[in-house]
């Protein structure tokens, strides 16, 4: 028996005939926008391109990353089911979307929500405080942000023992992980300065001794072209973020097409 309500169902079908959209495509989306608490989705919807990813207010990711046009339909589907689910309930077990807040109540209302898979976070800058749930039934966690004026979060190929997933912002300093930030009301032992966030290094380019042949690198894997691609993402995000020039983002652009 489907744990739809009817309510569920005819939102479902008013917006899959809306967006063009089988029904089915629109009930997984739509249990992935609740599984996210209403602000985010991780989905693998053939229909929408097989794996991606939506936050609300934030980057909306796809399987097809250059095609703009698909990750438009998702962005706005998202968007609908999420403002559908605020007053109506499409499952008959409990669902917590925005306006249920995971956050502490004297923080108000956050300037920015995220998260990836089950971790997510919230920006208050008023409270000067990020607040984040690990999403492991660990209690939420208050972050300090000092004096940075956050512009934007992203996320990053996380190293090893974040606990942030590979979570940074962006700040009137640069671009800083998410794991610099000291935690709330905790006395800090002293830690070197934050240090920006680096960027993918330059492939280095020699050229061969005299009288041998140049080196010819093997095909690239799937996994190594979809590491490239991943790369020109996050270099599109630091773009927007502001964090690098459009001539500095084209080149590096370039230059990772060159490797595929």
């Amino acid at each position: 028996m489907s744990d739809l309500t009817d309510a569920g169902r005819q939102q479902i079908s008013d917006i899959a005939a809306r967006h063009g959209l089988s029904q089915g495509a629109v009930e997984q989306m739509a249990r992935a926008v609740a599984a996210g608490g209403g602000t985010m989705a991780q989905f693998n919807i053939p229909e929408l391109g097989g794996g991606g990813q939506w936050m609300a207010g934030g980057m909306t990711m796809v399987g097809d990353m250059f095609n703009y046009g698909l990750k438009a339909t998702v962005d706005s589907l998202c968007a609908d089911l999420s403002n559908a689910m605020a007053g109506t309930a499409f499952f008959r077990a409990p669902q917590t979307i925005a306006g249920a807040a995971w956050w502490p109540a004297d923080l108000g209302q956050p300037s920015a929500v995220g998260g990836q898979n089950q971790f997510r976070y919230a920006y208050f800058p008023a409270a000067a405080r990020v607040a984040v749930d690990p999403g492991n039934g660990a209690p939420v966690i208050l972050l300090d942000t000092l004096d940075h004026q956050i512009g934007g979060f992203s996320q990053q190929q996380s190293g090893y023992g974040d606990p942030f997933g590979g979570i940074s912002f962006s700040s009137q300093y640069g671009q800083f992980a998410l794991s610099s930030l000291p935690r709330a009301g905790v006395p800090e032992e002293p830690q070197p300065a934050s240090q920006p966030v680096p960027m993918p290094e330059q492939p280095f380019a020699d050229a061969p001794p005299p009288n041998q042949a140049p080196f010819q690198e093997p095909p690239r894997t799937p996994q190594e072209t979809g590491d490239i691609l991943s790369t020109i993402e996050r270099l599109a995000a630091l773009r927007d973020a502001g964090a690098l020039t459009e001539e500095e983002f084209a080149a590096k652009k370039a230059e990772l097409l060159k490797r595929l």
